[in-house]
């Protein structure tokens, strides 16, 4: 195995271990704050959700990506690679548009109630998150059905034009037309909630820089203070999502203009756009003190339970 094979297996790696326990580790602090609490607030209900839709993510593009960069041939067979590819591509889907949905809650929760209409939107959207979640699994479900049919196990020899070589899979669109159709649903999809969700983010930059104003040398009540950490969570969130879809959509660009991608930036292309799913786990986890504080109390109690354990282990001995 030569050193840029290993330093791909590395990063794959690396980039799918931590990822997975990240994501693992928030789903389980959410999961025990819905078991202590009876319920889940709806900003805290929408960052589960896109944690379980990164780990899915990270699941079935990351882990057998690495493996294929590690040597293993023949991991799934034609039915196989339909289902992993139609999950990816709902993960994917789910990933843009939960994180878009964050923002536009956030953004409408700091807004200040200027009419009735708004007014009664703030009351009723706890409400809505939840049709909210089934509509976006409903949609994505029935946009993605075609990633199937284009999904198969690779063949021996040659990869065919107008291919998308994912090393475990192949993506064969089988000509010019399907393979650019694919490539500009896909992008015009991601651009307008990547657009929708930058405009929010603006949005509520603006509201804090205005807030930040007016409450200078006020003391802050400690339910605006909450609701400016969750604020900036969002924010930096989408920031961190739109830089990596600018990276991913940048290769992706490239990658329609040619009938014969290179290995090398497929690689590069999944490596990018898994590093959000990767990423927005620690920033919700260094961000959010519910999460964190799930994670402390945690290793606290295994402390104590190694300090109890080591006790009674000498009081044996004695």
């Amino acid at each position: 195995m030569d050193l840029c094979v290993t330093i791909k297996g590395v990063s794959f790696l690396l980039q799918a271990g931590l990822g997975i326990l990240a994501n693992v580790l928030v789903l389980l602090a959410y999961v025990h704050i819905m078991l202590t609490d009876a319920q889940l607030q709806p900003v805290d209900s929408i960052l589960c959700h896109l944690a379980f839709a990164d780990l899915l993510l990270l699941l079935t593009r990351c882990v057998p990506q690495t493996m294929t960069v590690f040597g293993m041939k023949n991991l799934l067979d034609d039915s196989g690679c339909k289902v992993v590819i139609y999950a990816y591509r709902i993960a994917r889907a789910l990933s843009v548009c939960i994180t878009c949905m964050l923002s536009v809650f956030q953004a409408v929760t700091v807004a200040p109630a200027a009419g009735p209409l708004l007014s009664s939107l703030k009351i009723r959207l706890p409400r809505l998150v939840v049709p909210t979640f089934a509509a976006l699994w409903f949609i994505n479900m029935a946009v993605c059905i075609a990633a199937p049919f284009f999904s198969v196990a690779p063949r021996n020899g040659t990869v065919p034009p107008f291919t998308l070589n994912l090393g475990f899979c192949h993506v064969d669109f089988r000509d010019n037309l399907s393979y650019v159709i694919n490539g500009v649903a896909v992008s015009v999809r991601d651009f307008a909630f990547v657009g929708v969700m930058l405009g929010s983010s603006a949005y509520i930059l603006v509201l804090l820089h205005q807030h930040g104003r007016k409450v200078r040398g006020i003391r802050r009540s400690q339910g605006a203070t909450m609701e400016t950490r969750a604020a900036k969570t969002v924010v930096m969130l989408v920031v961190l999502y739109a830089v990596f879809f600018g990276i991913d959509n940048v290769i992706w660009i490239y990658m329609l203009t040619v009938p014969q991608v290179p290995p090398v930036v497929a690689d590069m292309r999944v490596f990018f756009s898994s590093c959000y799913a990767s990423l927005s786990p620690f920033l919700i986890i260094s961000s959010n003190k519910k999460v964190k504080a799930r994670m402390v109390c945690a290793t606290s109690s295994d402390q104590v339970r190694q300090a109890e354990d080591s006790k009674d282990s000498k009081a044996v001995k004695n």
